[in-house]
């Protein structure tokens, strides 16, 4: 049981640092475009590459970590994201600091692929909800603390300490995880490498024309690398399904609760993060407040979802996902309908009390989910499970991404939406009045698409954690 609990001290610090750096860049953009003499659509990549490369590579690194040992590949990772973060400390233009980022992301992505099945690997299929419950806690936690240290140090430090922050902290992590975290069982399969480059490709094609399209609007060449992504990506399924050792066992989907639960996990995705990048987009380009003091009005929903997350997960053990998690996204739909009413002088205690819900809404999805999807795969998938999971919550986060900035622009240039998410701009007049509609409507999209979340969520059926995998 000691042992148990280094282990999942060691993933809750690795889940916390990856979720810091999703979003204490945020805070330190502006800072960053005028110290490196950088153009908006030069700095944004800073945020985008990282999600990017995260979103394109777990999956192929989780079944690095079936073949090679998880313990190798996540310790490796660690150590990979910490010399990523001294890399981008020290970057003296944006191509450098892109470049380094790259290099955090890849890091990022080998913890957060093998961390899911190192938790499987450790605790018994009835115990792992709680364990997912911790992970949960560390990123919400790790999201409030990059709202805090991101505005503080960019403030008070300098913009470069954001990302040194990470490096003694990375060096402990290192040791801390060679020293407990060790590999139970190996796949003597071989690996994928065509199956791996052309998932690869395909995510890359997708999702960089999604981020093409947020950015400059539909046009010829977006269009031709989406339809292009999606031509590799049925490629990839049919090579998938004729490879002896494929990298994604597509057998995993003739499991209900797998199949409903990784794609309740998507659109879950996909829905909630836009709503979190609109009401930043209210509250800096309406309300005028600056990326700090916006910020700071989601603490409580963080805080409440980080005591509220190992709790609810204790509950996914003794009950299974399908009511918890399905609660947690009807709780998610609550905290829209409380954002449909945001006017130009909506009472901040009201915008509070939304991301209380929506933060107990994410406390109940996120572990119970999880847990379920480890409960079901098979033990020599656990990693690329895991890592499938991370790439679905990531392509989801993209997703959102356009979802939002597109949103925005129907009612403004997207040159003033940038620079509202980013708090270099402010709406003034009936020109506010305009992009309220325009809030509404990714509003109700998310919505939508959470209502579906919620359906597959529910759809799943019922489960007997202790009846084994």
């Amino acid at each position: 049981m000691k042992n148990e609990n280094r282990i999942l001290s060691v993933l809750v610090i690795g889940t916390l640092m990856a979720s810091i750096d999703s979003t204490i860049v945020l805070l330190a953009l502006p800072a960053i475009t005028q110290a490196l003499h950088a153009n908006l659509y030069s700095s944004i990549w800073i945020i985008l590459i990282y999600i990017l490369v995260i979103a394109v590579a777990t999956t192929q690194l989780g079944r690095l970590g079936d073949i090679f040992g998880r313990s190798n590949i996540f310790n490796l990772g660690f150590a990979v994201f910490t010399i990523g973060s001294a890399m981008c400390g020290f970057s003296g233009d944006i191509t450098t600091l892109v470049l380094s980022r790259v290099v955090q992301g890849v890091g990022g992505a080998m913890v957060q692929a093998n961390s899911g099945a190192i938790v499987a690997d450790t605790f018994e299929p009835h115990r792992r909800g709680r364990a997912f419950g911790f992970t949960a806690f560390g990123y919400n936690i790790g999201a409030l603390l990059g709202i805090v240290l991101g505005g503080t140090i960019t403030t008070f430090v300098g913009w470069q300490y954001i990302f040194f922050i990470n490096v003694p902290i990375g060096i402990i992590a290192v040791i801390l995880g060679v020293v407990y975290i060790k590999d139970k069982n190996r796949v003597t399969e071989r690996l994928d490498i065509i199956g791996m480059l052309l998932f690869a490709a395909s995510l890359v094609l997708i999702s960089y024309a999604m981020i093409d399209f947020a950015s400059f609007g539909v046009s010829a060449s977006n269009l031709a690398m989406l339809i292009s992504g999606f031509a590799v990506l049925a490629g990839f399924i049919l090579f998938e399904r004729r490879e002896r050792y494929p990298m994604l066992n597509f057998k995993i989907f003739k499991s209900r609760i797998l199949k409903y639960s990784m794609s309740a996990s998507f659109l879950q995705s996909l829905g909630y993060m836009s709503v979190v990048f609109v009401v930043i987009l209210y509250l800096q380009g309406i309300r005028g407040l600056n990326p700090f003091a916006a910020s700071v009005l989601l603490i409580p929903g963080y805080i409440v979802g980080s005591m509220a997350a190992p709790y609810m997960g204790r509950l996914s053990d003794k009950f299974g996902a399908r009511i918890i998690a399905t609660v947690g996204i009807t709780l998610m739909c609550i905290a829209i309908f409380v954002y449909l009413s945001l006017g130009q002088y909506t009472s901040y205690y009201i915008i509070m009390l939304a991301t209380i819900f929506s933060g107990i809404g994410g406390a109940m999805f996120w572990p119970a989910n999880t847990s379920t999807i480890m409960a079901h795969a098979a033990q020599n998938q656990y990693g690329s499970t895991s890592g499938f999971l991370r790439t679905a919550s990531n392509v989801g986060m993209l997703g959102s991404f356009v979802i939002a900035i597109t949103a925005a622009s129907i009612a403004i240039p997207r040159a003033a939406a940038f620079g509202i998410f980013l708090g270099t701009s402010k709406l003034i007049g009936g020109v506010s009045v305009g992009f309220l509609h325009g809030i509404d409507a990714a509003l109700i999209v998310s919505f939508s698409i959470l209502i579906i979340a919620g359906l597959l969520s529910f759809a799943r059926g019922k489960e007997d954690r202790r009846a084994g995998e």
